[in-house]
């Protein structure tokens, strides 16, 4: 996702932006496209020229945040499978959640909201495949619990971590540092990688 310092002259980004902060602040379900407008200071025929419905705006934030994540997966795909892939594909995937920070917290904070939406379903299939590329197709269950647990351990983080002191970015390294190590304890040495298109493959 662009920086606000880019985004600042490009109208349709501007509402992105002050619709998910006001998403944030006060929750999906009690913010309406009026007060969008309002906080914009335009009128509400200028929101509609861009987006009709709150939901309309969510979708375009995600897409601008899917096409990192799909570049990841298609990248990923190509590699082998080795504990040195997994890793960068969990470094990788940490830069792209810090791209989308604002709407993974949105997304966190609006779950009930976020599962009514389309986007729940294409983000699940998202995750389902990074997952499928970080673990083994023979891997026994507890490998499998520490690669899914390793990618929403960054989720999970990036959201509690706010209210605990410290330097921003030496909390993103702590939580990237767990994920890694989550992913080559489900990972030993002595198994031999697959191939790699016997990953799964990402929804349209």
């Amino acid at each position: 996702m662009s920086t606000p310092q880019a985004r600042r002259g490009n109208t349709r980004q501007r509402i992105q932006d002050v619709a998910l902060e006001l998403f944030s602040a006060q929750g999906y379900d009690k913010t309406s496209l009026r007060e969008i407008a309002e906080k914009l200071e335009v009128t509400k025929a200028a929101l509609y020229y861009h987006f009709k419905t709150k939901e309309d705006i969510v979708i375009s934030l995600f897409q601008d945040l899917a096409k990192p994540i799909d570049d990841l997966i298609a990248w990923a795909q190509t590699q082998p499978r080795t504990l040195e892939t997994k890793k960068e594909l969990i470094r990788r995937y940490s830069e792209s959640l810090r791209a989308g920070e604002p709407l993974f917290r949105f997304m966190q904070e609006n779950q009930p909201a976020v599962r009514e939406l389309s986007i729940g379903e294409s983000f699940k299939a998202r995750m389902l495949t990074l997952f499928g590329l970080l673990k083994e197709p023979d891997a026994e269950l507890t490998d499998q619990v520490r690669c899914i647990t390793a990618l929403f351990s960054m989720h999970a983080g990036m959201f509690a971590m706010q209210n605990v002191e410290g330097d921003p970015e030496e909390k993103r390294k702590a939580i990237l540092e767990v994920a890694t190590e989550l992913v080559t304890a489900a990972n030993p040495p002595n198994r031999r990688p697959a191939r790699p298109d016997s990953a799964q493959t990402a929804s349209p």
